[in-house]
């Protein structure tokens, strides 16, 4: 996949991405009897108990990797230690497996070490046993040596082995260095690699299973290895050639996450090193007067122990090619480069947690937790001015010899639980239950990592240190707060000016120069500066993109927003914004190796969005009393004169005085584009142009850690663009025209009329631009949030971009590293594009280029209205045609017309250039056949899918017509998000001669045989309608990873769409807008992804499940992962992709063209030989004929319409999904809107046929019959000259090179089959998924009898461990298949003993589960009725109220029933819990987030930002230490005390004893008897939806009602009632035996 333009990219994106099961062992006693072989057994068997955390490869037997790093088991290296040499250092080392290759390596290996005074001791023949690897293992095993050396003699003076462990590490660093100059690489492969190199840790890795690592090396069979801890991780990458040097532990680290700021992070570390001493490598450096210059580092020696301290500090290792192998390398993987950074860190200044705290710090601002230590705080604030974090979730094992521990990142998404037992072992782990045979009453604590936690044990000593303790110990090493009270400058507060800086005609000059259009204003700018949120918009991207366009676009619309999406999960900016940041700083950045006071020396910003205001301050901080920061502005405007050539003698120019001025000191470098007197001659470097040239020129200069930039613009006014610029190098960006245009939109007489109107919020011009800049900010932070990054400085640089039309020459000036793979724009072009924009002074009135709306004469939009009337009119659809006039106007409509298809069809193919597929032709490789020779139509159909448009979105009528429609072409249709009625899996039987059926009244053009059952049924991050009869009820079950038109972000169902009928679906409020949660709370992995598949599997084997992922760069290898993780299709959605409702700024510049996104995945697939497990379907933009047999040349099995599919039923693209005010009732929910919809199943069906018609003659024209035949045949594709000619902007705009890159499958062609020879789309070919012990139960006699009868009563006993996953899904799904939601009438009780798996419970439907002992994340995910308890065994010691009993993100999307959990849970409590009652005794950060219905009970204490998102349900919080305020997410929520006697005090009580009953918890106990007391110390939550509710509200009438628990298993509910004397009765009406009191 290397140095292939299909993959183009860093390798950590686009060749493989990882993730996995990591955990450590250590032993805290210290002496010899700390190390034991037994530590070593239990890391072993922990690995093997988390297999299925990892992956193997495509052969089915290599695994992505298995390791553990341990302590140096000495009593196994005998033979190389002595007296004088009791610890020598050991190299564990990967060697090629050719003896003569071999040979050569160890002679430079041992020549590095001899030349700087290691004393080669020997080499050691690994012992293994190659026969138990998988083939392709095989194929690429080095062969593994072990080397001893004894530390040099000059490091008599190193007791404590640092000065060792220095020149043992740079040592290792110069053997990739020498090996390369004698040229021993051979066939670009390195020949070696050094695993690790010290005399503290060793590492034994492969690419093998976990079960088989010790099997491979003999090493750890044997009982004399004896270490005092193990780190152990199992790996799952995306890729399936294995790469044996990836497996992990790395050399410090074991990481199981992804760094998604990694091309910023390797870039300011490549700075970093830069801005450090000039580096002396050997004896031709040196000066006439023997030094190597001002700031001369040398590195020639590497054994002196104050050398070494230097070089770590103070020398560059970057760029010291000629010694040292570089520091960071974008060839490596995102762990290995965090790795080098790290070890690089340990080995200078930093003790491990030290430099782990600096490089991935917590979300320490408004932490409650820390409140008590400060310190903590002011060192994050001072780090955080140093150095920009590795953002990305993680949870990382650390250890270098003297310190083991664990981290996790600031959002917390990874698990991580511990145990500590009385003989003072610590245990912690990706999941509990690892370690099998832990005696429960020896244990003392488990407990687990939140968000940004850290713990550490000290090896030396033995002690153990929590988060606080670490941390505090660690910050109080330096006064950091001391030195930024001194040193830090901070801008304070935003404030705006009123006074207008041009007139409206200088102003609209300046608009129109910069690209600006006249719906930016009213559109943008309107929205923007009046609520102080980004425009919400519909219906997707149709436009043309920028290259291709006709129009003048600004720069950055060449650039693509890159996303998260499996391999790594998006943040959630509105609901978890506690996480995030936006705090950036000017100013020199200092060293991050040395501390001193010198690195508080900046200028704090909140906010990269700067006022005229901010601007004055930051250039009056020049003066010696304000800090001194040397300031220069740098125009980035030139002669218009100059012509197109003169674009690039101005960056030159502009490169050229930028690095002067840093070198000359300036610390704030400001890049204006500003005219000094209003409207001129000249024109300008675009901004985006400007910054990322200079940024890179700095870089290149070595000075770019020295200066900040900002950057003066009047074309920035997008939260995009300031994206853009912020991700190429700009600290801070000053929008003086965009602000300019606010107070011009202000003072306009049509906005006042608004305000006075009440239309418009009446408010100042000073806050009309201080709500532009509170909407620019929040765009920033969804942008931010999409690709998983919490720190806008972390964002800063890192360029996750792709760039889509602009030509190599351009990048390597400005965007280095950023994918461009079509060519494009040149410079001279972008020139001459920016000049066009430029009007004549005389310009009153600006453009309106609609790149939005559709305007006449100007943007070319795909779907029309225009578009509309031409299929109405081919297929037959008189929109006029409804209500009375309905029978009257079909009778006089002539029908389906093929002349008016061709029409239609013509206007396709004949319009202006809009995407990548416009530039390609057919070219077969056979002569043309008669079409009668061609499949017929009903078989081309059936891959012919409509999108996930939800119920809601969409009206019923359109919904459920689409749905018809495509069961009756043998099609798929798509539930999308939000669930589906039970009628609709009825099959119609009573359907009237006009077409009419009772069962769907305002349906028409029905037939007996109809159903409107949906094939796919979607689960999404809202898990809205999401329930067991629902998953049993499809034939498919998609996975909605993202969503083309909005890509790493929520739905959104705008309040007024939320019927009463949506709302019941859904379990959700009437009326209150519903937004999902971005896809990260149960999807945030590719591991992840593995269980939440296997999940589906579990609860219905019948069906297949499909991941929905959208097009960008890296998802070739995000598609070989999900196709890993068990996906049976995988879905590639466009970037133009329809919505009903998202940001403007995410519908135009997130996503890419799935043409490029459907050809890498299929080209990974196929490199990676997993083409054959999965179907291939796209999306986005389809719309007729020619479109399908693109994909399908480009590898597309099935295609999906969605857009289009809605004209075909009556939209006439208004383009107001979002409004409700849908003309024709397609998107509308108003029943007088519906009964205008016009639209019958037969209009649709009339539309595909033709389609499949066009396709029939296409194929006839390549001279294929059969459909399958052409999939995947690029190489019958060829450059449409006439169409490329076409491009008015540029000539070197390539996309052949892309599509000729394809792997050639036109003679294998066994991918398009599963085993057996069958159609892939007409088996579940990924089956067999649940567990052993689900299947077990499943099958049992008595538990299938109770099923089959539907009524009676069974009891079980079962043992369950970690690796028993999703057990219940299975039971859950043959009751619904038998019984639907309601009908199970039986009893179903089960316990287990012991550590259950992920997901325990998922979709509970009428079971009773108890598991004593402990479960993992996701518990009771999506459970409808029952119960399911957790409670500790009866011999547990420690206290069971605070400790961790259950997992992250348990209840996610509950429907109903009952839990109770004798603990504490993790992170994401609840969420999007609908109707479940819940007790824990504890809980992390989030909880109650997103709820809609239900009860929660907490009876301990919680983390913060509870009851985010929260629209529905009741939460009850123990607060004894009034720690509710500080952790409250007051945006929705209300608190209130829970009032003596009311009907929540019954509520709660009850509950807490039907809590006390099941698990025997003591915390309940001390709560019911000392009651009086404890209920002064709750506090109830709710949002507004619930203030009717009785135990909200003070008012209660006789015979109200209220819960005491979620139900039933026939639907009853559990209430108590409100008699005439006063008291609470039990509603006897109501009850069963199955009520919970």
């Amino acid at each position: 996949m290397r140095n292939n333009i299909i993959f183009d990219g860093p390798e950590s994106q686009t060749v493989e991405r990882d993730a996995c099961g990591v955990g450590f062992i250590v032993n805290t006693k210290v002496g010899p009897e700390s190390r034991t072989n037994s530590v070593l057994t239990k890391g072993l068997t922990a690995l093997d108990c988390m297999e299925h955390r990892g992956a193997c490869g495509g052969d089915g037997e290599s695994g992505d990797g298995a390791g553990v790093m341990t302590g140096i088991p000495w009593e196994l290296f005998k033979d190389f230690k002595s007296d004088d040499c009791p610890n020598p250092g050991v190299g564990m080392i990967f060697l090629p497996q050719d003896s003569s290759k071999r040979d050569k390596v160890k002679k430079v290996i041992e020549d590095v070490c001899r030349q700087n005074e290691l004393t080669v001791l020997g080499w050691r023949e690994v012992p293994v046993d190659e026969t138990v690897l998988g083939p392709a293992a095989r194929e690429a095993v080095p062969s593994m040596w072990q080397l001893f050396v004894k530390a040099p003699k000059r490091l008599k003076d190193d007791e404590d082995r640092d000065g060792f462990e220095r020149t043992l590490y740079l040592v290792r660093r110069r053997f990739d260095v020498e090996i390369r100059r004698q040229g021993l690489v051979w066939d670009g492969v390195e020949p070696v690699y050094v695993a690790s190199f010290s005399s503290r840790t060793i590492v034994y890795k492969g690419m093998v299973q976990s079960c088989v690592l010790p099997k491979y090396y003999l090493d750890l069979q044997n009982p004399d290895y004896q270490t005092q801890f193990c780190i152990y991780h199992r790996r799952f990458s995306t890729n399936t050639n294995p790469r044996w040097p990836l497996a992990q532990p790395m050399r410090v680290l074991g990481h199981n996450g992804e760094i998604n700021t990694l091309l910023g992070n390797v870039n300011w570390m490549k700075a970093r090193e830069s801005a450090k001493g000039t580096t002396i490598a050997s004896e031709f450096d040196i000066d006439e007067e023997g030094m190597g210059g001002d700031a001369a580092c040398d590195i020639r020696d590497l054994v002196d122990k104050d050398a070494t301290k230097k070089i770590v500090e103070e020398c560059n290792t970057q760029e010291s090619e000629d010694t040292l192998e570089p520091l960071v390398d974008l060839s490596r993987s995102d762990s290995a480069n965090l790795d080098g950074v790290f070890e690089l860190m340990c080995k200078s200044r930093a003790r491990a947690p030290c430099a782990l705290m600096a490089l991935v710090p917590a979300a320490y601002k408004d932490e409650p937790s820390y409140e008590a230590n400060p310190e903590i705080v002011d060192f994050y604030k001072y780090h955080g001015g140093l150095l920009e974090a590795w953002d990305g979730p993680a949870l990382l094992m650390f250890c270098d010899g003297k310190n083991i521990g664990a981290s996790l990142d600031r959002n917390g998404l990874r698990p991580a639980r511990y145990t500590r037992t009385e003989d003072g072992m610590v245990y912690i782990m990706s999941e509990t239950g690892v370690i099998p045979g832990l005696d429960e009453g020896s244990i003392v604590e488990k407990g687990r990592l939140g968000p940004g936690q850290m713990i550490n044990v000290d090896l030396m000593t033995g002690e153990w240190k929590d988060n606080l303790k670490i941390k505090s110990e660690i910050a109080s090493a330096h006064p950091y707060g001391q030195w930024l009270e001194e040193n830090t400058k901070d801008i304070g507060e935003t404030t705006f000016t009123s006074e207008r800086e041009y007139n409206d005609l200088e102003a609209t000059f300046l608009q129109s120069s910069f690209g600006w259009s006249l719906e930016d204003i009213g559109m943008q700018i309107n929205d923007m500066a009046s609520t102080g949120k980004e425009t919400t918009y519909s219906m997707g991207d149709d436009a043309p993109m920028a290259v291709l366009s006709e129009k003048s676009h600004p720069l950055y619309n060449y650039f693509k927003q890159r996303f998260a999406q499996v391999t790594n999960p998006p943040i959630d900016p509105l609901r978890e914004g506690v996480v995030m940041s936006l705090e950036m700083t000017l100013g020199k950045k200092e060293s991050i190796y040395k501390v001193s006071s010198k690195g508080a020396r900046v200028i704090q910003l909140s906010s990269p969005v700067l006022s005229s205001v901010d601007m004055e301050k930051i250039m009056g901080m020049d003066s010696k009393e304000n800090g001194g920061f040397s300031n220069e502005k740098l125009s980035t405007r030139y002669d218009l004169s100059s012509g197109p050539d003169g674009l690039e003698a101005a960056v030159k120019k502009l490169c050229e005085s930028a690095v002067a001025s840093v070198m000359m000191g300036t610390e704030v470098l400001v890049l204006s584009d500003k005219p000094e007197k209003g409207p001129d001659d000249m024109t300008y470097i675009p901004p985006l142009l400007a910054v990322g040239a200079v940024h890179h020129a700095l870089i290149e200069a070595g000075v770019r850690m020295d200066t900040g930039i900002v950057v003066e613009t009047g074309a920035a006014w997008s939260t995009h663009q300031f994206a853009c610029l912020v991700g190429y190098g700009a600290h801070a960006v000053h929008p003086y025209m965009a602000l300019e245009t606010v107070k011009q939109w202000w003072n306009l007489e049509t906005t006042q009329k608004k305000m006075d109107a009440g239309r418009l919020p009446k408010i100042s011009v000073e806050q009309a631009q201080a709500n532009f800049k509170s909407s620019i900010e929040g765009g920033l932070l969804k942008i931010l949030s999409k690709i998983g990054i919490s720190l806008l400085s972390s964002y800063h640089g890192a360029q996750i971009f792709e760039v889509i039309g602009l030509e190599k020459s351009v990048i390597d000036v400005a965007f280095k590293g950023t994918t461009s793979r079509i060519g494009g724009m040149t410079l001279p072009e972008i020139a001459m594009e920016t000049a066009a924009m430029i009007p004549n002074e005389s310009t009153e009135k600006l453009i309106n280029y609609g790149f939005y709306k559709p305007v006449a004469r100007q943007e070319y939009h795909a779907n029309s209205g225009e578009l509309a009337k031409m299929l109405h009119k081919a297929i037959g659809l008189d929109k006029t045609a409804v209500g009375d006039k309905r029978e009257e106007k079909n009778a006089q409509n002539p029908g389906k017309n093929a002349a008016n298809y061709d029409i239609f069809k013509k206007s396709l193919n004949e319009a202006p250039l809009a995407n990548i597929r416009d530039l390609v032709d057919f070219s077969s490789d056979r002569k043309p056949i008669s079409i009668d020779e061609v499949e017929p139509i009903e078989e081309i159909m059936k891959r012919f899918c409509t999108g996930a448009m939800s119920l809601g979105a969409l009206s019923r009528e359109a919904h459920e017509t689409l749905a018809i429609a495509m069961n009756r072409i043998g099609g798929k249709s798509n539930s999308g998000e939000g669930g589906e009625d039970v009628v609709r899996s009825k099959t119609l039987d009573n359907v009237d001669k006009n077409g009419h059926s009772s069962t769907f009244p305002h349906l028409h053009g029905l037939k007996n045989g109809d159903t409107s059952n949906s094939f796919v049924h979607q689960i999404a991050s809202g898990r809205f309608g999401v329930t067991p009869e629902y998953l049993v009820t499809a034939k498919q079950l998609e996975i909605k990873m993202a969503q083309g038109a909005k890509p790493g972000e929520g739905g959104q169902l705008p309040g007024p769409k939320v019927s009463e009928y949506i709302a019941g679906l859904r379990a959700s409020k009437q009326g209150v807008t519903l937004i999902s949660p971005p896809p990260h709370h149960d999807i945030y992995s590719i591991e992840d992804l593995a269980q939440l598949i296997h999940d589906l599997h579990a609860v219905n084997e019948k069906a297949g499940v499909s991941v929905k992922l959208v097009s960008s760069i890296g998802i070739g290898t995000v598609a070989c992962g999900v196709s890993k993780a068990g996906a049976d299709v995988i879905q590639i959605s466009g970037g133009d992709g329809g919505t009903g409702a998202s940001p403007l700024s995410s519908i135009k510049h997130c996503g890419g063209p799935w043409e490029l996104g459907l050809t890498e995945a299929h080209s990974a697939l196929t490199i990676n030989g997993l083409r054959e497990r999965v179907t291939l379907r796209v999306d986005g933009g389809i719309r007729h004929g020619r479109d399908v047999v693109m994909a399908a040349l480009m590898g597309g099995e099935e295609f999906g319409f969605g857009t289009i599919a809605m004209i075909a039923e009556g939209c006439i693209m208004a383009r107001v999904c979002h409004l409700n005010t849908c003309p024709v009732g397609v998107t509308s929910q108003k029943e007088e809107l519906r009964k205008k919809f016009p639209g019958t199943p037969e209009h649709v069906v009339d539309y595909f046929q033709f389609v499949a018609m066009e396709i029939r003659e296409l194929l006839a024209h390549l001279g294929y019959q059969n459909f399958e035949d052409i999939i995947g045949r690029t190489d019958l594709l060829a450059e449409d000259k006439i169409n490329n000619n076409r491009i008015l902007k540029s000539k070197a705009v390539d996309v052949m090179p892309f599509f000729e890159s394809v792997p050639n499958t036109e003679h294998d062609r066994d991918w398009l089959y599963a085993e057996g020879g069958v159609r892939k789309d007409s088996i579940v070919h990924i089956n067999q998924a649940s567990s052993d012990l689900d299947r077990k139960i499943s099958s049992d006699p008595d538990v299938k009898k109770v099923i089959e009868a539907g009524d009676g009563r069974v009891s079980k006993t079962f043992t369950i461990k970690n690796t028993d996953r999703s057990v219940g899904a299975m039971l859950s799904g043959d009751i619904a298949r038998a019984h639907g939601n309601k009908g199970f009438k039986g009893d179903i009780d089960i316990t287990f003993e012991g550590s259950a798996g992920q997901a325990f419970g998922a979709w509970n439907l009428a079971s009773n589960l108890k598991v004593v002992g402990e479960a993992n994340d996701y518990v009771g995910k999506g459970i409808h009725s029952g119960s399911i308890v957790i409670t500790p065994p009866p011999e547990h010691k420690f206290t069971s109220s605070e400790a961790s009993i259950v997992g992250n993100a348990c209840l996610y999307g509950a429907t109903g029933g009952d839990f109770h959990a004798n603990g504490r849970a993790g992170e994401r409590f609840c969420v999007r819990n609908s109707g479940a009652f819940a007790v824990a005794e504890g809980t992390g950060d989030h909880a109650l987030e997103y709820m809609t219905g239900g009860v929660a009970v907490i009876l301990g204490s919680t983390g913060r930002n509870i009851g985010a998102g929260m629209t529905g349900g009741i939460g009850y919080f123990y607060d004894p230490d009034n720690m509710i305020d500080a952790n409250l997410n007051k945006e929705i929520v209300a608190k209130q005390a829970v009032s003596s006697g009311s009907a929540a005090e019954v509520q709660l009580r009850k509950i807490i004893e039907r809590h006390v009953e099941l698990t025997s918890s003591s915390r309940g106990r001390e709560l019911l008897a000392d009651w009086d007391v404890s209920l002064t110390k709750f506090v109830q939550i709710y949002p507004p939806s619930e203030n009717q509710n009785i135990v909200v509200s003070e008012t209660v009438e006789a015979n109200s009602k209220f819960r005491l628990s979620a139900g039933s298993f026939d639907g009853d509910e559990c209430f108590l009632t409100y008699g005439e004397g006063g008291d609470w009765n039990l509603a006897t009406d109501v009850q069963t035996q199955h009520c919970a009191d």
